[in-house]
């Protein structure tokens, strides 16, 4: 039986459909491969992932903490930007675990006691010879970090753009993430939400959660007059 990965007092946790199934890697099918591999004892010990807002990140840390968990290590997640406007005591032996997601690294950027705390963190996680991934908006040398010993630990692992969707990329992961939620969601209603939907991918998702809960209270397969009612359009 796979241990959970770990949990923090403060309740942050991972979303269950945040998993490497669940995305559709496009053009960063090379990074998940990468995420994947990092828990492999060959693996790169630190990965660093950036790109937009929406394009994935965050899904992508708690995907490689769910396959930890499957792999019966202990891994923890830790979005900055809910937690960075806590004291970082959360990073005090973190080297125990296995793997450890910290996501919105740009959130504490330039906070002399965070930027401490993690560059410390860095040393023990890599002393101990266990593995970190780190994902924020800039890559790592564009981050305005003012501590120089962290600024250097930043540029030690492999850097990954994470990539957005062309419009078929959006479409099929729209699609992925609908089989998932054991919706069936033809091409043209597809194409009709993405046409009047927002851009990001993360508001999709959002809309599809919605029209899964009108869908299941209504009793009505996703049709475009549906999608117009429930939505609102």
């Amino acid at each position: 039986m796979s241990r959970a990965p770990a949990q923090l007092p403060l309740g942050v946790g991972l979303r269950d459909d945040a998993t490497f199934v669940n995305f559709h890697p496009g053009p960063n099918a090379t990074l998940v491969g990468r995420l994947t591999h990092q828990l492999e004892p060959e693996g790169e010990p630190f990965l660093y992932l950036w790109g937009a807002p929406g394009v994935g990140r965050s899904h992508l840390l708690q995907a490689a903490c769910h396959a930890a968990s499957d792999r019966d290590m202990r891994a923890l997640y830790l979005p900055l930007e809910e937690l960075g406007h806590f004291p970082p005591l959360m990073l005090e032996d973190i080297e125990r675990l296995d793997l450890v997601a910290i996501d919105d690294l740009d959130r504490v950027v330039g906070r002399p006691r965070w930027e401490e705390a993690l560059f410390h963190a860095f040393n023990r996680l890599r002393d101990a010879g266990k593995r970190l991934v780190v994902a924020a908006e800039a890559p790592p040398r564009q981050l305005p970090v003012k501590l120089p010993d962290l600024a250097s630990r930043l540029t030690w692992g492999v850097t990954f753009h994470v990539q957005g969707l062309d419009d078929s990329g959006r479409l099929a992961a729209l699609q992925l993430r609908a089989r998932g939620r054991g919706m069936q969601l033809g091409d043209e209603v597809a194409r009709y939400i993405l046409h009047r939907g927002p851009r990001r991918l993360d508001e999709l998702f959002r809309l599809l959660e919605q029209l899964d809960r009108a869908s299941l209270s209504a009793q009505r397969k996703l049709t475009i007059p549906f999608v117009k009612l429930a939505l609102g359009w």
